[in-house]
Order: structure tokens, then sequence, then C-alpha cells
């Protein structure tokens, strides 16, 4: 690399009519009108679609000589990550994860870590009936019948589309440094065939220092950004 700082991050407010439409012509959107504060509900049984959201994240990643040198307050280290497109269809996740899997799996890989080092997984969870079973299927293939917890922060903030895995990186960061989890929001339960450690209820305390986040878009668009506790 070339930079010792740099600003890495996204925004977005898509409150326009045809992004409204768009999302509601493919049927993504929850249809729960009549009770807005229930409607995002990552990897709830009674899921239908999720919620536009909007905001921003920004982190600042930065060499660890550069943050030393100016006695930065360090919140948390990027170990790892892995990337790619599964090219699957343009909106459906494949029904297996596939490219979800090899995503988290080259995370693990470039931070020389196992599944078993991972404390906590903030999960892309849209709240859609297609990708949240796609996703608890590739996280179940990854970890194990027994894998870690997970939490997904849209069940809060809604989908924030171009901001979304930034603003996800922010909440895996702080989950690790106060080593608590968020709960998903308004999740009741799952479909019989997944059996995910969803945190739910309250935040939950967990022990560990590595947490992966994960973001899938449209497209087969895959992102894993593997994060551990600050050690210095």
């Amino acid at each position: 690399g070339t930079c010792d700082i740099v600003l890495a991050g996204g925004s977005e407010s898509a409150r326009s009519r045809m992004t409204a439409t768009c999302f509601t012509r493919m049927r993504a959107l929850s249809r729960r009108r009549e009770e807005p504060a229930l409607a995002s509900r990552p990897f709830d049984a009674g899921r239908d679609g999720f919620v536009l959201g909007e905001g921003a994240g920004i982190l600042v990643l930065e060499r660890a000589r550069s943050a030393r040198s100016r006695g930065a307050p360090v919140q948390a280290l990027l170990r790892g990550y892995g990337a790619g497109a599964d090219a699957h269809h343009p909106v459906a996740p494949h029904p297996r994860g596939d490219g979800a899997v090899r995503a988290v799996r080259a995370a693990l890989t470039d931070a020389g870590c196992g599944p078993d080092d991972i404390a906590h997984v903030q999960a892309h969870g849209t709240s859609t009936p297609l990708n949240d079973a796609a996703e608890a299927t590739a996280f179940t293939r990854v970890f194990g019948a027994d894998g870690p917890p997970v939490t997904a922060a849209k069940g809060v903030i809604g989908h924030a589309l171009g901001a979304a895995g930034a603003i996800q990186a922010a909440y895996t960061v702080l989950a690790l440094r106060h080593g608590q989890v968020p709960p998903v929001a308004n999740f009741q339960g799952q479909d019989g065939d997944h059996k995910l450690d969803i945190v739910a209820g309250r935040p939950r305390p967990v022990p560990g220092t590595a947490a992966v986040s994960c973001s899938f878009g449209f497209g087969g668009q895959n992102a894993v950004l593997l994060f551990t506790a600050a050690d210095w």
C-alpha cells in the first residue's frame, strides 16, 4: 500500500419515489405498513422485506506505526477481508450462499484465523426471505451448527444501501470494543430449517476478540471484513 491513512465509508439517502418504486416492484420492501416499527426483522420467520434506511459510516484506516506516532486512540484492528462476485442472479442470492461462503472463508484466510476464532457475526441481514435464508445457510456451512452469535444492524436502521457496509463495520468495531453484541430488532424465532444463534431481546456479552462484518449485495457482490479488538 501507498497510504498511511485512508478514510473509507459511504453515505446514502435514497428517499425518492423512483427508488421506492423499483424495490416495491421487486417485492423487496416490507409490506407491514400498519406496523412500521415491526417491519424490519432480519432472520425472523415472519420477515417479508426490508425497510429503506439512510445514514453514513466512515472509518479511519491507518497503519499501526502512524497511529502510534500520533497517539491515536485505536478502536480495533482490521485483520483481513474477502470479496468476490458470484454472478448467480441480478438480484437473488445463491440459495446455498456460495459467494458468501467464499468471501467469509477468504477473510478468515487473509487474517490467519479459523472459524472457531470468531466471537460474533454482523450479518448482511436484509429481512428479505431469500437473502436471510441464503445467508443462514452460508454461515452454517462456514461455522458449523454451533456457530458464533449473529446480529444484524438493519433491524434497527433499515437498509442504507451504499452506506450499509460501512455502518455495519462501525457496529462491529463498537461491539468488539465494548464486549457486547447488540440484539436483532423484532426477532422472535427462525424458520424451521435455520438454527443460527441470533442475539435477541437485549445486548449479549460476548467474550472473544474477533468478528466479521458481512455485506452481500445484488448481483452477487460479496464483501467481508474481519476485525479484532485492539491489543495496544
